[in-house]
């Protein structure tokens, strides 16, 4: 596997030096750790199907395994509402007394798969990622003079007021305005969004190493310990949709725009962990 190792000792030895925490860390490509990852055992058995069996020694990119596993992930995983660095937002107009709830499809193209409810408040949070001040060529999500619609809600949001941390000038909070979608013109982008959440920690991984053969002399010459990826593991607190508040280890989800996730076993009852299993297959110039 590229980018991997797959040698027993050589991985004891990442244990040992504390560069992954154990046999089943997310990072590693052991059964264990797939498994804690998310990867569906049918997506792993169909990937060596596809490889076929043969006597040669063949190098394999993590990204055909990735593969299998959407395939499978995109037919079984519910989808969710969840913000991984979220942005506050208050309603000035919201056109309801107070929160109502929404019903939601699990699976948006199979509504016949069931559904769930979520809360739609005054104050919502957004994808800090999803707001821009200035508008720039090809950005098609909220921005000072751009709309946006928000995902199930029926409602388009325009920016009022922008309020900023007085010591940074960092965007703390945003003011905006609400219409209903069918009476507004039609936003280029509708985004995910949470209100009254839940509290996720969330763990994104990377590749371990940062080249194709850490093994490799040539390509590694101090070795694969020094070729490890300081950026491998990124964890954040992220909101989610009430759905997800009783969650059981090793439930999968698509996380709306983000990708698919699963319970990690370090989940308790005031602790709710999720691992990243596969980020979504996007077109190369999606903004």
């Amino acid at each position: 596997m590229n980018y991997a190792l797959v040698s027993k000792r050589k991985i004891a030895k990442l244990i040992t030096e504390r560069i992954v925490n154990d046999w089943d860390d997310p990072r590693l490509f052991t059964l264990t750790a797939l498994r804690r990852r998310g990867f569906p055992s049918e997506a792993i058995n169909n990937f060596c199907a596809q490889m076929g069996v043969t006597g040669a020694q063949i190098s394999v990119d993590p990204s055909m395994l990735e593969a299998s596993v959407r395939d499978v992930l995109n037919i079984s995983a519910p989808r969710r509402l969840v913000v991984l660095e979220p942005l506050k937002i208050t309603l000035t107009n919201f056109p309801y007394e107070k929160s109502i709830e929404i019903e939601v499809p699990n699976f948006p193209q199979n509504p016949e798969l069931g559904s769930h409810r979520i809360v739609l408040d005054r104050v919502i949070y957004i994808e800090r990622s999803d707001f821009k001040e200035e508008l720039e060529k090809g950005y098609r999500r909220l921005s000072l003079k751009q709309s946006v619609g928000l995902r199930h809600a029926g409602l388009v949001i325009s920016v009022k007021e922008v309020k900023r941390d007085p010591q940074t000038g960092a965007v703390l909070e945003l003011i905006c305005d609400c219409i209903a979608a069918e009476k507004a013109e039609k936003p280029k982008a509708f985004i995910q969004w949470v209100s009254q959440p839940v509290k996720l920690e969330v763990r994104l991984y990377e590749l371990l190493f940062k080249h194709k053969n850490p093994e490799d002399s040539n390509e590694v010459p101090g070795g694969f310990l020094s070729d490890i990826n300081q950026d491998s593991l990124t964890v954040l607190k992220a909101y989610a949709d009430r759905a997800l508040s009783s969650v059981k280890v090793y439930d999968k989800f698509q996380f709306e725009r983000i990708g698919f996730f699963s319970v990690d076993p370090d989940t308790t009852k005031d602790r709710i962990v999720f691992n990243r299993t596969v980020g979504l297959k996007e077109d190369a110039g999606k903004k």
